[in-house]
C-alpha cells in the first residue's frame, strides 16, 4: 500500500512563472519571520513562529515555472512529544499547466495522519497554500503569520497557551 502524504492543489489564471516567483517569497505567504535566502538552489532558510514552531529548510530543487523542493533539515514543535517530526521530510511545489490555467500541487512528503502534529499541520498548510499563497499569487498580498499575528486557529490556541 502506498503511503499517503498531505497534498493540496489550487488552480489560478496567473502564469507558471508568477506562481513560481510567489512560492519563493516565503516571507510574504508563510511567515514574516523567515531568515535566509528563499529563492536560490542549495540556500538554507529558517522559519519560526513564536516559540511554537521552528524549522530549517534547504532548497534542493528549483526549476523556474515548474518545481520547488525544500528538505527539512531541522524542526521543533513545542506541542509534540516526538521531536523528530518533519526532519528529512520534503516540501514539494509542482507547477503544471491545465488548459489555460496554472495548477500548483503542494505535497508535504512525510506528513501523514500518523504524525502527532498532523491536525495542526494539515490546517496550517491548507491555510497557507489555499489562502495566503493563493492570495499572494492572485492579488500580490499574502497573509503570513508573524510575531503576535497568528493566522490559523491552531496558532491562536498555541499562542494563547504561553500567555
Amino acid at each position: 500500500m502506498t503511503q499517503q502524504y498531505f497534498t493540496t492543489s489550487l488552480l489560478v489564471s496567473e502564469s507558471p512563472l508568477t506562481v513560481f516567483n510567489a512560492i519563493n517569497k516565503v516571507n510574504k505567504w508563510w511567515s514574516e519571520e523567515i531568515d535566509g535566502t528563499t529563492d536560490e538552489l542549495n540556500a538554507i532558510f529558517n522559519y519560526h513562529y513564536e516559540d511554537v514552531h521552528r524549522c530549517q529548510m534547504k532548497i534542493i530543487e528549483l526549476i523556474p515555472g515548474e518545481k520547488v523542493v525544500w528538505q527539512v533539515l531541522d524542526n521543533y514543535f513545542n506541542f509534540t512529544e516526538d521531536k523528530e517530526e518533519w526532519i528529512n521530510d520534503k516540501i514539494i511545489f509542482e507547477i503544471t499547466t491545465v488548459e489555460d490555467k496554472t495548477q500548483l500541487t503542494f505535497t508535504h512528503v512525510g506528513l501523514s495522519p500518523a504524525y502527532e502534529c498532523y491536525d495542526a499541520c494539515y490546517n496550517g498548510w491548507t491555510n497557507y497554500i489555499q489562502n495566503s499563497l493563493k492570495d499572494l499569487i492572485t492579488t500580490g498580498q499574502g497573509k503570513p503569520n508573524g510575531k503576535d499575528k497568528p493566522q490559523t486557529e491552531n496558532e491562536k490556541a498555541l499562542s494563547a497557551k504561553k500567555n
